[in-house]
């Protein structure tokens, strides 16, 4: 009987999973494999020769002063939009749990820019800078308009931030939404008639309450920073004088612009281990300061 059910449970996992566990295996678990093998090789991504070369690889992704650069630029953009995004969704979230006319409405608008592709996201913004803003700053004599925001590397970075942003908000604002509408109606009735208003409920109530939802929200944001890179490409392409390169983009031109594949994998392969140990920081951290009810 137990062999039936066993059987049972195994036919059923390949006929509705089966198809979706192939195609991660073999789609990300063996990519993920076989670039960390080429990372020990000195295969240029087109050849088809390669020879093992051991660590000499990772020897040039720690010399590499560009890359280090580049992430360089990466936590700092990072740093920003994970509390700009986090901060604005927590805002919007909290906002529109209040039962307002037209909640409906704002939270679809809020949440439409995540439905856009990067690439496309990035051409319209980059339309937006160049050409919208700067028209806009020449009519009404606006100094600081009338030249692109994507001209000087400085404003090129804050143009990635407030683009990031303004696609990644909406989507967060719905998890804060989540976790505010499954806060029980006592506890926050409860605080209020011991004194609790404002401020005050918002942060001995709310907010701890919330700490499961901003805990996946955080990872998420960090998550999706560091992977940044079709909004790169399409906004700025890593420029003016590649000051906007972050990691992403820099190990693609790194294997097939310049064609150092292997070098670009052993960079891939520590920007991985960066990121996975930065994420379980966060869990960890975020995990701890969550209460139970």
């Amino acid at each position: 009987m137990k062999l039936k059910k066993s059987v049972k449970k195994v036919l059923e996992y390949i006929v509705f999973a089966g198809p979706t566990t192939i195609a991660f295996l073999s789609v990300t678990v063996a990519s993920f494999i076989y670039g960390i093998y080429f990372s020990f090789t000195n295969w240029n991504g087109i050849s088809g020769n390669s020879m093992f070369v051991g660590f000499k690889n990772y020897f040039s992704a720690f010399s590499d002063k560009i890359f280090w650069n580049s992430f360089s630029l990466t936590l700092r953009f990072v740093f920003f939009t994970v509390i700009f995004t986090n901060f604005i969704a927590f805002a919007l979230a909290f906002v529109l749990s209040k039962g307002m006319k037209g909640t409906n409405f704002f939270r679809a608008a809020f949440f439409s820019p995540n439905l856009v592709g990067g690439i496309i996201l990035g051409l319209i913004w980059k339309f937006v800078f160049n050409e919208g803003l700067v028209s806009f700053g020449e009519k009404l004599n606006i100094p600081f308009l009338t030249s692109s925001i994507l001209s000087t590397p400085e404003k090129a970075f804050w143009a990635l931030v407030i683009v990031f942003v303004w696609q990644m908000s909406g989507y967060m604002m719905v998890i804060y939404i989540a976790g505010m509408m499954n806060i029980p109606k006592e506890l926050i009735e409860s605080g209020e008639i011991d004194g609790a208003q404002g401020f005050a409920k918002l942060k001995n109530i709310i907010l701890p309450m919330v700490m499961p939802s901003i805990t996946v929200c955080v990872f998420l944001t960090i998550q999706r920073a560091f992977m940044a890179y079709d909004l790169n490409l399409a906004l700025t392409q890593g420029g003016p004088f590649n000051a906007t390169e972050m990691v992403t983009l820099r190990i693609y031109n790194k294997a097939f612009v310049s064609e150092h594949y292997a070098v670009a994998q052993a960079e891939a392969f520590l920007f991985f281990l960066i990121i996975a140990f930065v994420t379980m920081v966060q869990i960890y951290f975020s995990k701890k300061a969550e209460v139970e009810l």
